[in-house]
């Protein structure tokens, strides 16, 4: 692995080991990767001043050297241009484009989708000021309260596993969304599940879906880095209708 002279900023519940983001992961997987390594360190919602030195309000953050850079799909073009010796991230030029439409779809459709589902255990697991800031900006942006927004879960569950049809008509096919290896459109759309895996027990996805094969080699991948990711102590939920 590279020297690590890399930080990066991250989403963190009241555990602070526990790192939820789906645009953080995405930053993790990219940097893993290309073998870098970064000292990642935990913030808050509420904790703006924290980075407030870079311009920025909002994490994934990534400090290398002198310049900061913000927004996942920021931080992977910088990788890519700033380690050029390093893997790949994106592959020939012409995927470039293919996979920010990927990143672009996952953010306007799938991402929606999964909060409905997420968000009232995503609240559970923060510290109270972030809890206050969470449920006033998530239900002013959904239009309801956090538990009217994820008490269809049914409904919910079926809307987002229909969302992943295009997917899961790839990967039928082949064992990653770019081909024969992984890449940054994998890593756009496993952040995702990381982001379900590290905030609910409820499992979003069925044993038969090629998604899932594909989810687990990708949280073996890097060594089992985000196997071994830290996730929340959550009573068991059961099937689709919540019960």
């Amino acid at each position: 692995m590279h020297e690590a002279r890399l930080t990066l900023y991250e989403l963190a519940g009241a555990d602070l080991e526990l790192r939820f983001s789906p645009h953080c992961w995405k930053t993790r997987m990219a940097l893993a990767h290309k073998g870098l390594v970064a000292r990642c360190l935990p913030w808050h919602f509420t904790e703006k001043s924290r980075i407030a030195f870079t311009g920025l309000e909002t994490v994934p953050v990534l400090e290398d050297r002198n310049t900061a850079i913000g927004d996942s799909w920021q931080i992977a073009q910088h990788l890519e241009q700033s380690y050029p010796d390093r893997p790949s991230l994106f592959g020939p030029a012409a995927a470039l484009p293919l996979t920010a439409f990927v990143n672009q779809w996952v953010d306007a459709t799938l991402l929606p989708a999964m909060a409905r589902i997420l968000l009232l255990d995503i609240h559970r697991l923060l510290i109270p000021e972030d809890q206050t800031y969470f449920r006033a900006s998530r239900e002013a942006r959904f239009g309801a309260t956090l538990e009217d927004i994820v008490a269809p879960v049914a409904d919910n569950l079926h809307h987002l596993r229909q969302s992943l049809a295009p997917l899961r008509r790839q990967l039928r096919s082949q064992p990653y969304l770019a081909g024969a290896t992984p890449a940054y459109a994998d890593y756009c759309v496993f952040g995702l599940f990381m982001w379900a895996r590290c905030t609910s027990s409820r499992e979003v996805l069925t044993a038969d879906d090629p998604i899932d094969a594909w989810r687990n080699r990708l949280l073996d991948a890097f060594g089992g880095m985000a196997r071994s990711a830290t996730r929340p102590f959550l009573p068991c939920v059961g099937g689709d209708d919540g019960r």
